[in-house]
């Protein structure tokens, strides 16, 4: 028999006509268009400067400066969990980045007395109207090992109880650093070592794709609530930098390297300077900067235009071809992007503990 006073199942529900009518909070950015509210997963293989990367970011999140030398983060407090490392390497790390006087507002843990979600949680409630910062580095240290028919499951439940414990704080953010599987992948979602259960339950996923012997990188970023994109970045003395002003332009260089690939020096000049301008160039402009007369340069261009390295939007207009991400008009986050938050902490997942 139905208890009377237990509540409907559906009693939480809501009607599509309700929602058209509320007016919910944007989603807040720790770092605008890649970053969101909620649980993001950063994932590369080891030795390519993940560590450098957070490092990066929970400075500049606490100082209020920018990030990646371009974006500018709003301040807040930042709690990095560097479980790899120890006092004396984030010293030097800190000092490599010319920081002789660190902010106030990041604090260290190195090793953990009490679980890692204890710890988050204590972080989270202390600074719970300041939109805080939480940095695990690495996921591998807290982890537990498991296999078989149940290791998806298990991921997926401890990337989720993370994730209830940070959207339980509105504006709140948690950076999970992790290990990417050997071996190229076609789609980097497939690179996340582990099943896809981890990838499955965060907000937002980071990838450095880096060569190497090269500082040269690509960021790829998938999330529910920022669009995806592709950034050309660089990693310099331990500083990671945009490859442009802005996500618009570190995207259209991922995009004119594409297009430069098994290209010869001439054709690949060509690209580089119509990327240089897209606003579009003429033939002149270009017999100009080659040193070329009209006709030769015409071949390239025509060449350049049927193989899709290049676009003519009209007669003797010739424009850089567009990436996804840099029509996005990258900037600030749309303000009809909302985060869902819950109210409650998860139970009983000491399996996540470290």
């Amino acid at each position: 028999m139905t208890n009377p006073s237990a509540p409907h199942p559906l009693d939480t529900a809501f009607s599509a006509e309700w929602l058209s009518h509320q007016s919910l909070p944007p989603v807040e950015y720790v770092v605008p268009g890649i970053i969101p509210e909620g649980l993001t997963l950063l994932v590369a293989p080891p030795k390519v400067g993940k560590s450098w990367m957070v490092l990066g970011i929970a400075l500049a999140a606490a100082e209020g400066s920018h990030v990646f030398s371009a974006i500018r983060v709003a301040r807040r407090p930042v709690l990095y969990l560097a479980l790899e490392d120890g006092p004396r390497r984030l010293q030097y790390r800190m000092r490599d980045l010319g920081i002789n006087q660190g902010p106030s507002g990041l604090m260290f843990l190195t090793h953990l007395e009490t679980p890692a979600v204890t710890v988050i949680q204590a972080f989270l409630d202390r600074h719970a109207d300041e939109k805080p910062l939480i940095i695990l580095d690495t996921l591998g240290k807290i982890r537990g090992t498991y296999g078989g028919n149940d290791a998806y499951g298990n991921d997926y439940t401890q990337m989720s109880a993370l994730k209830d414990y940070v959207d339980a704080v509105p504006g709140a953010s948690l950076i999970v650093v992790h290990h990417t599987n050997k071996g190229e992948k076609a789609d980097f979602l497939d690179s996340v070592s582990g099943t896809q259960g981890l990838a499955g339950a965060a907000d937002s996923i980071l990838a450095i794709k880096r060569s190497r012997n090269t500082g040269e990188a690509v960021l790829h970023v998938t999330s529910r609530d920022a669009a995806e994109g592709e950034y050309s970045i660089t990693m310099t003395d331990g500083i990671w930098k945009l490859n442009g002003d802005s996500l618009a332009e570190a995207a259209q260089a991922v995009r004119t390297t594409e297009v430069q690939e098994h290209l010869g020096d001439d054709s690949a000049s060509i690209i580089g300077f119509v990327a240089d301008r897209p606003e579009g160039v003429r033939t002149a402009e270009v017999s100009a900067a080659m040193g070329w007369p009209d006709k030769k340069t015409r071949t390239y261009l025509a060449r350049l235009v049927e193989g899709g390295r290049l676009v003519r939007p009209e007669r003797g207009l010739y424009t850089p071809v567009a990436s996804v991400a840099s029509v996005a008009l990258w900037g600030e986050p749309s303000s009809n992007t909302t985060h869902t938050t819950h109210a409650t902490h998860p139970q009983g997942q000491e399996d996540i503990s470290a």
